[in-house]
């Protein structure tokens, strides 16, 4: 079923185009770029029913993500990230997704989930400190979602690590102003946010082990095929759809830019065959990492739908794939950008800024290659993939 949402973000493409240049030199989505996407329902998409959401098919949200992010870079990370957050809440305790959401079904949650504190164990839930980077879009959320380790009795981060997802309101934590200055995405305000010893109700924390591997969807009886996607399919989703999306920015500013420039030689662009060759073949290139990443949701999807246990295998690959099409539409982004002479560096150039958001979104701690790519080898060896490293974002 299609929510017509993307089809409200393209009527706003030129309000989307205009906000750009405040978002950016704001460091974060101006208040109109942020109300526009609120009044789109590009955040509802993933959210429960019961709460005014959608719980549309993760394939909408990602097309709608990725045209979103290829006429605004940062809005469509805004719309990846924070839009995910509504679907873990969605098998959060019942009592903090009406905390969260009871009294306004439009409020917005942030992130991230790196473990940047530590959480102690007190009578009634645990009392945490810590900082963390890389909130995106978190000076118009209301809530956040905090990774954490579990502590001792001595503030100690437990030994084997225990991670914790904890829910936190806007009162409880600081946005640090000056933490975002960057080269790309700088539309998304991804600030930093401290917490100083916060009390967190235990209603308000998940165990991270239990939300990637399911086991906190099924403790609370969810029983939408939505709601029992993997984790590490889902976050993932946004981001990638995200980058995927700018590069196609890249593509459409690129090919907007070439249609009447004349080269330094003097001849016409649309006349060079190797321009044309390179723009020929990281479109497809681009549309490739697409499809990739849409077949392996809709894969993925199917199978937990049909009752198929989704185990790390299977989580391996999902997550192989969705790092591959990352990296090869960014570098398809390259080959355009590199064939663009020289005006294209100028800042009133949206394909600059297409171009340096593709490398920011790449930088991403999900699109890291080498541990995933090593755990998916392995899994499809047959062989048992150890705790650690290897298996912390699969």
């Amino acid at each position: 079923m299609s929510h017509e949402v993307l089809d409200k973000v393209m009527d706003m493409a030129d309000e989307l185009r205009a906000g750009a240049e405040d978002s950016e030199r704001l460091g974060r989505l101006s208040d109109d770029v942020a109300k526009g996407l609120k009044q789109s329902g590009i955040i509802r998409l993933l959210q429960r029913k019961t709460y005014d959401g959608y719980e549309a098919h993760p394939r909408e949200f990602a097309e709608t993500v990725m045209g979103t992010a290829s006429i605004y870079g940062s809005a469509g990370w805004i719309g990846g990230i924070v839009g995910v957050h509504p679907w873990q809440l969605a098998f959060a305790d019942p009592r903090v997704q009406d905390e969260v959401l009871g009294e306004d079904s439009d409020t917005w949650q942030a992130s991230p989930y790196m473990p940047g504190g530590v959480a102690t164990p007190v009578e009634g839930g645990y009392r945490m400190t810590g900082r963390w980077q890389f909130s995106s879009g978190t000076d118009h959320c209301d809530w956040i979602f905090l990774g954490a380790f579990t502590g001792d009795a001595d503030g100690k981060p437990l030994m084997p690590p225990v991670g914790l997802h904890v829910i936190l309101p806007r009162s409880d934590y600081r946005i640090v102003e000056d933490s975002w200055d960057v080269v790309g995405l700088r539309g998304t305000g991804s600030k930093d946010i401290i917490v100083e010893d916060a009390f967190i109700p235990a209603h308000r924390v998940m165990r991270s082990g239990d939300v990637i591997d399911g086991t906190a969807a099924k403790e609370y009886g969810v029983t939408e095929t939505l709601y029992k996607m993997p984790w590490s399919t889902m976050f993932p989703l946004g981001i990638t759809s995200a980058t995927i999306g700018i590069c196609e920015g890249v593509l459409a500013a690129g090919i907007a830019y070439q249609r009447d420039r004349v080269a330094a030689t003097g001849g016409a662009i649309k006349d060079d065959p190797y321009v044309l060759h390179a723009l020929g073949e990281a479109a497809a290139e681009i549309d490739a990492a697409r499809q990739q990443l849409l077949g392996n949701v809709d894969r993925i999807y199917d199978l937990v739908d049909a009752g198929t246990e989704i185990d790390f295998a299977m989580r391996a690959t999902s997550r192989r794939n969705q790092v591959r099409a990352a990296w090869r539409a960014v570098r398809a982004a390259d080959e355009i950008f590199d064939r663009s002479g020289g005006n294209a560096l100028r800042m009133d150039n949206p394909l600059q800024r297409f171009w340096r958001d593709a490398h920011a979104g790449l930088h991403h701690a999900i699109h890291v290659t080498s541990t995933t790519y090593h755990a998916a080898a392995l899994a499809s060896l047959g062989v048992e993939v150890p705790a650690g490293p290897l298996r912390v974002m699969i």
